[in-house]
């Protein structure tokens, strides 16, 4: 696969998962219906969940620039992490921030050679 096929892959992918967080994010802010719900569910009240909207847009945005997209990895590896853990207490399917983690650490270990070659130890 040539590095332009790679880049556009990486991009496509970073995209589509910026986009639907962005969506999360904006829902958790205006605080819709379905948003509310969710946050009560998890014990959560709507400033809060307002709160942990502008952190996912935050970490979107820092994941989406490339000057900062190390930094925006990690927060958002963070975000989602916390979001599966809640999901587990709460007993409720982990396949939506797990997926979304998963396909957020494939763009990145496209759009970032150097992450593949720390992990794999490649000089």
């Amino acid at each position: 696969m040539t590095t332009k096929t790679k880049n556009i892959i990486g991009w496509i992918l970073s995209g589509l998962v910026g986009l639907m967080l962005i969506a999360s994010a904006i829902d958790k802010i205006i605080g819709s219906q379905h948003a509310l719900e969710m946050g009560v569910s998890f014990g959560l009240s709507k400033n809060t969940y307002a709160i942990l909207g502008i952190i996912e847009v935050i970490s979107v945005i820092l994941f989406l620039y490339p000057r900062t997209a190390i930094l925006g990895l990690l927060l958002l590896s963070s975000y989602l992490g916390g979001a599966i853990a809640t999901h587990l207490q709460h007993e409720q399917d982990i396949m939506f921030p797990a997926t979304f983690e998963a396909i957020i650490w494939i763009a990145a270990v496209i759009r970032f050679p150097e992450i593949t070659n720390r992990i794999f130890n490649k000089q």
